[in-house]
């Protein structure tokens, strides 16, 4: 009778994976997560949507610095943050002198929208290790997520949705933090009598504008706008926060009685 098999024999299989399959990880012909092929589809997925994304990279670059930020400082905070409309808002009430707990609170009501898509598309990222999980919850974003989740949906059995959005995001990520970089260096070259803080009005007027498309959100505009107009004496700043509050009231009120 043959005795114990050793290491050097090709039938022999270490304890520990006897009785279950390897981690991935351990697998030598497991192709990489960046060569996966669920993760070239994210990639490839958010492509159409990426012009949009360097623009508006390049926009909040441009207005971090006309805000009074620093080079250094805007690239370390859009790499931080990593979130472009509170990003912007924070821009905002910096270049109106708000308190630093009323810029958190903006952040925070604003970003909120984060915590719904967590909770979305975690149970769909379990094949992820803690730490890559720990990263993702870092590179979700708008367009991340929803093409994860139009994936998920036509495809609910598909294999490698993690993957897919970790391709997705990373796509988003690497964008937006390079016309971010591009859009902090152009402004740091213009001249300060060109009034740079002005282009972070301006960029919220157009993504105001853009965003109405129904009496819901019409609503919301005007309210928004006639409290923050109302309330420009307040102190703190908080007429923005108030703004905003009125904002949601109305296009809620205005969305359930259209229905």
């Amino acid at each position: 009778m043959p005795g114990p098999q050793r290491s050097g024999s090709p039938c022999y299989h270490p304890p520990s994976l006897l009785g279950r399959q390897a981690h991935p990880a351990l697998q030598p012909n497991k192709r990489t997560l960046l060569k996966s092929p669920n993760f070239l589809a994210g990639l490839r997925a958010c492509l159409p949507v990426l012009p949009g994304v360097a623009a508006f990279g390049a926009i909040s670059g441009v207005a971090m610095v006309g805000a009074g930020l620093s080079p250094w400082l805007a690239a370390v905070m859009s790499v931080v943050v990593f979130a472009g409309t509170a990003q912007l808002a924070a821009l905002q009430l910096i270049a109106a002198g708000a308190p630093l707990g009323v810029i958190f609170l903006a952040g925070l009501i604003l970003n909120l929208r984060f915590m719904l898509y967590s909770l979305s598309i975690a149970p769909h990222l379990q094949g992820l290790p803690a730490r890559a999980r720990w990263l993702a919850g870092y590179f979700l974003s708008d367009n991340g997520y929803a093409h994860t989740i139009a994936r998920i949906a036509s495809q609910p059995a598909a294999p490698g949705h993690d993957e897919y959005f970790m391709g997705a995001c990373t796509a988003i990520w690497v964008t937006w933090e390079t016309a971010t970089i591009a859009g902090i260096a152009a402004g740091a070259g213009i001249p300060e009598s060109w009034s740079l803080e002005f282009v972070v009005f301006l960029t919220f007027t157009a993504l105001a504008v853009a965003s109405i498309r129904d009496r819901a959100s019409a609503a919301a505009a005007f309210a928004a706008g006639i409290t923050a107009v109302v309330g420009v004496d307040l102190p703190f700043r908080l007429g923005l926060i108030a703004a905003a509050i009125a904002g949601v009231t109305a296009g809620v009120i205005a969305e359930r009685w259209t229905r």
